[in-house]
């Protein structure tokens, strides 16, 4: 159905107040509204026994700014979902993607882009703090809790007559339908073993040392608890393992660069994820309420290619890898880690048209299939005939789709820089019709300043990197897929209680959760045909209690981390 604003009679501008501490669902304070046309407006002190004052029917439009918050206090409340929700956050970093941003992507730098007066951030911070600091509330403060709200929805209702002709009616409804998606996930939170969890945090510090000495056995990297850069150097001289170095000549340490380095080099994953669990990993900072489930702010359409961009310290899939052995299902339930496989691949396949890409995909092995089309193995080769080969191309089509040059690929495949620069030679041969399609997507970006997905996700191009552009098209229509995907699950009975980049984590009674994993697999397949037109495959993992969820990339380091606290 195709909608116009004179569908709907009715717009509802609309803010809550809640308080929230790390982990627990929403606990709502009150609410503000004004509908825009007559300018009525509602002071409400929240009251779980009545539903809302404003209309949530078909003809009405609710508008709100950061919408997944006034979703998650309609959750808590157990009032409906509103039929037509706009989120005028989503709107802005879609107006706004890629363009400098002088007071950020709040409520208050929404309205400062766009000229908008009437915002005090040191009475809002004022207010807030107060607000936080939970009831009881004196009558003034309730009224004056209450004035600050609607000075909220009072400018979000100029924020939205402005942006209004710009706004992309169809699109941003399926985007604040994403909103209450994300309330639903934020609220059924990921289940804890607590048990665990209690005794990592009591003991962590003991554990650090104990860790270094298992873990540094393999590097001898480490003086007491301090990692040395020199010797580090002299480990990776010994190994022959390629790195970037500093100016003074010693290696580059940051933790990106040494996350992207331990992939290439698998040798080094343990002492990475050592020195992420000494230098940034904070145990308390785990959003885990009461009842055992790790909950986070999803934080919707926050990179520049509309994915979700939660805590890395507060969220379990933020974190180092080796801590998601902490999710265990509740007794009689069980979880699945339902994942695209090689989305990024099959989303280049499919937006370049290349029919020789798209071949690669559907065989269900599109590394040994490359290397196959290249002339590289015979017909007959296979994963377990030609392994080394297969990982070789492996690694060239995952790091051109990450627009990798052939220097850093040289460096993660272990290549030497002549066989790098002849595996591109080949993809380029193989797939030209991508390497056309990717080449004029980037032109034609740069041209005209902006880019798009097929369902209107916008990032300006000024000022971008040619691997920014070159990797945008498929993280961003990932990204569109994956949204549509969650609501599409949730929508039809699927307990999804955490998106991971890729892929969902569902839930349900172990006697049930095959039959919601055939279901979701559907419906995730179904996502891609409607945005790509063009299917891609999942895989699923059940984990059923009493086991907890296990990730191979870090399996060692849990390991590590269990000897050593019962050591």
């Amino acid at each position: 159905m195709t909608f116009t604003w004179a569908d709907f009679p009715q717009i509802w501008i609309v803010d809550y107040e809640f308080l929230a501490p790390p982990g627990t669902p929403p606990t709502p304070i009150c609410y503000c509204a004004r509908e825009v046309a007559t300018g009525e407006t509602i002071k409400k002190w929240s009251n779980s026994d009545s539903g809302p004052e404003y209309s949530v029917d078909e003809d009405a439009l609710f508008v709100a700014y950061f919408a997944s918050a006034e979703m998650g206090c309609h959750i808590a409340l157990q009032w409906p979902r509103p039929r037509n929700i706009i989120d005028l956050y989503a709107e802005f970093r879609l107006f706004s993607n890629g363009r400098s941003l002088p007071a950020g992507r709040g409520l208050l730098g929404a309205c400062t882009y766009f000229g908008i007066e009437g915002g005090d951030a040191t009475y809002k911070d004022t207010m807030r703090d107060r607000i936080l600091q939970g009831p009881p509330y004196t009558e003034e403060e309730k009224t004056r809790i209450l004035d600050y709200c609607m000075l909220d929805v009072t400018l979000t209702s100029k924020l939205f007559i402005t942006m209004k002709p710009g706004i992309d009616l169809q699109r941003a409804l399926l985007r604040g339908r994403y909103t209450w998606a994300v309330a639903q996930m934020e609220h059924y939170g990921v289940p804890i073993d607590m048990q665990a969890l209690q005794l990592l945090r009591s003991n962590w510090e003991g554990i650090k040392s104990k860790l270094i000495k298992k873990v540094d056995a393999r590097y001898n990297v480490y003086e007491g608890s301090t990692f040395k850069s020199q010797k580090f150097l002299e480990y990776l001289i010994a190994n022959k393992i390629s790195w970037e170095l500093t100016p003074s000549g010693l290696p580059r340490l940051d933790d990106d660069f040494f996350k992207d380095q331990a992939k290439s080099f698998p040798i080094l994953k343990p002492l990475q994820e050592l020195r992420y669990a000494l230098g940034q990993l904070k145990l308390n900072d785990l959003a885990v309420g009461n009842d055992g489930r790790n909950r986070a702010m999803l934080s919707p359409f926050s990179t520049i290619t509309g994915r979700n961009a939660p805590s890395s310290s507060k969220f379990i899939f933020g974190n180092a890898v080796w801590l998601r052995n902490l999710i265990r299902p509740d007794p009689g339930m069980a979880l699945a880690y339902v994942d695209y496989e090689q989305q990024e691949i099959a989303i280049a396949a499919a937006l370049s048209g290349d029919k020789h890409l798209q071949e690669a995909y559907l065989t269900g092995d599109p590394y040994i299939t490359f290397a196959k089309q290249a002339g590289v193995v015979p017909e007959g080769a296979s994963k377990a005939t030609h392994p080394e080969i297969r990982e070789q191309f492996k690694t060239c089509m995952i790091g051109i789709n990450y627009g990798m040059r052939e220097e850093a690929f040289s460096r993660r495949a272990g290549l030497p820089l002549a066989k790098a620069k002849e595996l591109y030679r080949m993809h380029r041969t193989v797939y030209r019709q991508y390497w056309d399609w990717i080449h004029a997507f980037m032109d034609t970006g740069q041209l005209l300043g902006e880019v798009t997905t097929r369902y209107g996700w916008r990032m300006f191009t000024r000022d971008r990197k040619p691997r920014t552009l070159q990797n945008w098209p498929m993280q961003s229509h990932g990204s569109d897929i994956l949204r549509l995907a969650v609501c599409l699950c949730l929508e039809n009975g699927i307990k999804v209680i955490a998106p991971v980049h890729d892929a969902l984590l569902i839930e349900a009674p172990a006697g049930t959760i095959e039959q919601d994993v055939e279901k979701a697999q559907w419906l995730m397949t179904e996502a891609s045909k409607h945005v790509i037109n063009f299917p891609i495959r999942t895989d699923a993992k059940i984990i059923r209690y009493p086991d907890h969820y296990t990730d191979p990339r870090g399996a060692l380091m849990w390991q590590s981390v269990w000897e050593a606290v019962h050591g």
